[in-house]
């Protein structure tokens, strides 16, 4: 696993709460809302990605620091590399369902 991918899992696990594996059995989340946590997680990857430029627009015209621009940049990759990933697992396991024999 390239420190890339670390990267983008450890902001995908802050992201969902961070919970810990349990070592009993699982039990389901009535509560769970798939598409407000997919919403979320795209407007969050959007306003990384909004403050990334906004950042660079200051640099470009004197008023921010190179540090806070890279450091900008780098948050929205993570969180774009997070939802690149979300979407890699959710082609894979569409896939996966359509080649189930019936």
């Amino acid at each position: 696993m390239n420190s890339a991918a670390l990267l983008a899992a450890k902001a995908y696990g802050a992201a969902s709460g961070g919970v810990a594996p349990s070592t009993g059995p699982a039990i389901a989340d009535t509560n769970f809302n798939f598409s407000a946590m997919l919403a979320q997680q795209v407007s969050s990857t959007v306003e990384a990605t909004k403050a990334a430029e906004a950042q660079a627009a200051q640099a470009v015209t004197g008023k921010a620091e190179m540090v806070d621009v890279v450091t900008a940049v780098a948050a929205a990759e993570v969180q774009m590399e997070t939802m690149l990933a979300f979407r890699d697992q959710a082609i894979q396991a569409y896939q996966e369902i359509m080649r189930m024999p019936i």
